[in-house]
């Protein structure tokens, strides 16, 4: 598998060493130079989740990595369910929320972690990496306790819920947290800087957890594959419409890295909340990146995606236009209304899925069907799920093993120079 710089196309790596830099030259990112087509799609959705995923990694990695190995990563990585469930008569959702941490980036936390625990070798290394929620946490999990990985994880202070929070500030050992006063494009500017610095990036070995290493893609790519399998028992031969909470926006570059490989897709819904860049670009063509503001749904808070660049270099290699993508956002008291519908239908969400539950329901035209990803469990927005649907959910056992535990954080400003001092004093 070989990548290019978006930036300096001129930097070619292999998978390997991609997941080892993160990111490339002036903060580039990785994208793969070609994309495999799957030959017999029939046969491969017939297969089972991880036997599938094997399938789809091993085309991938196939020129760079012994199929044992990677049919090993995939099935340590991939051991919990994500079933599909139906909302209404056009509507699933394919609920991501079944792992360790409760949210879809267990999937490509994971297996990342079995990525790096095979490629680093023996020396010791750093992952720093910001999140707006769920990265962190599932980061955390799959990284916790390795003996030879330190964890860095900047998050904007008082912008994530308290049981986010929890789920990956109270674990120490090699988990280290930083709260960071400002938005999660801050956050994750601060990470990008850090990449640049060369004393920190070689000292440290840095590596980035973020949806800009490419092995969390990767992983990602599988569970669509999953989505329209199950999706095509219910509807055989129909290619849906998926809806994608979107935020820093790896999870739609996921999806349409799929659809690329030849996976039945009709078209993608990029669904965000009120940080609408990516929507307002579809529609208008104008990039205008606007201050992020604070929402329920704080996950996708996020006005500057990282990712957009590897979505918009694959539309332009693909052809595709706003028949395969198109963008929706909802206000705040949208959000709540969607929340609200979903559950007269029998659906309980929180903010996240029923932004791309609601952005699906908008955009489906006659006979059409669809899904849309339930990318957290509800209970991981506690506050904001029962406050708006008048319910008082029970916390699952995960959730209620943190919640009385105390936060080990650093409370730290946004500002390079004092996150430098921290990362040498710390880990040095």
């Amino acid at each position: 598998m070989q990548l290019y710089n978006l930036k300096h196309p001129s930097q070619k790596v292999s998978f390997a060493e991609a997941v080892k830099l993160g990111l490339g030259q002036d903060r580039g990112l990785f994208f793969p130079t070609e994309v495999p087509v799957v030959e017999d799609m029939a046969a491969l959705l017939t297969l089972p989740f991880v036997k599938r995923s094997q399938e789809i990694v091993h085309l991938w990695l196939r020129d760079e990595m012994d199929r044992a190995d990677s049919d090993a990563l995939v099935a340590e990585a991939f051991n919990f369910d994500l079933p599909l469930n139906k909302v209404d008569d056009s509507r699933w959702c394919l609920e991501l929320f079944h792992g360790p941490t409760l949210a879809f980036k267990d999937f490509g936390a994971r297996f990342m972690a079995q990525c790096v625990n095979h490629l680093a070798g023996d020396e010791p290394l750093t992952i720093l990496t910001a999140t707006s929620g769920d990265t962190g946490a599932a980061v955390a999990d799959a990284f916790y306790g390795l003996d030879k990985v330190q964890v860095v994880v900047l998050y904007p202070e008082g912008k994530i819920s308290l049981l986010q929070e929890k789920m990956f500030t109270t674990l120490g050992k090699n988990i280290h947290t930083l709260a960071i006063a400002g938005d999660f494009d801050a956050c994750q500017d601060l990470v990008k800087q850090a990449f640049e610095d060369a004393d920190i990036r070689h000292g440290l070995r840095l590596n980035s957890a973020n949806s800009i290493n490419i092995s969390r893609l990767l992983a990602q790519v599988c569970y669509y594959f999953e989505a329209v399998a199950q999706f095509q028992v219910a509807n055989p031969g129909l290619a849906p419409v998926i809806a994608v909470p979107s935020g820093n926006f790896g999870n739609l570059t996921a999806g349409l890295l799929a659809r690329a490989m030849g996976l039945p897709v009709k078209r993608f819904v990029a669904a965000t909340n009120s940080n609408d860049t990516v929507p307002r670009f579809l529609a208008s063509g104008q990039w205008q990146v606007n201050p992020t503001q604070a929402t329920m749904s704080n996950a996708m808070d996020v006005s500057d995606p990282s990712n957009w660049p590897r979505v918009a270099a694959l539309c332009e290699r693909m052809g595709w236009g706003e028949e395969t993508l198109s963008g929706v956002a909802l206000t705040e008291a949208e959000t709540q209304d969607a929340m609200r519908q979903l559950l007269v239908q029998g659906y309980q969400s929180e903010p996240h899925g029923a932004i791309a539950g609601a952005a699906l329901k908008q955009t489906l035209t006659g006979d059409e069907k669809g899904l849309f990803l339930g990318t957290a469990h509800p209970a991981k927005f506690k506050d904001v799920v029962d406050r708006e649907l008048q319910v008082e959910l029970p916390l699952p056992p995960a959730l209620a093993a943190v919640a009385g535990k105390p936060i080990l954080s650093v409370r730290l400003q946004a500002d390079f120079d004092l996150l430098k001092e921290f990362l040498f004093a710390k880990l040095g």
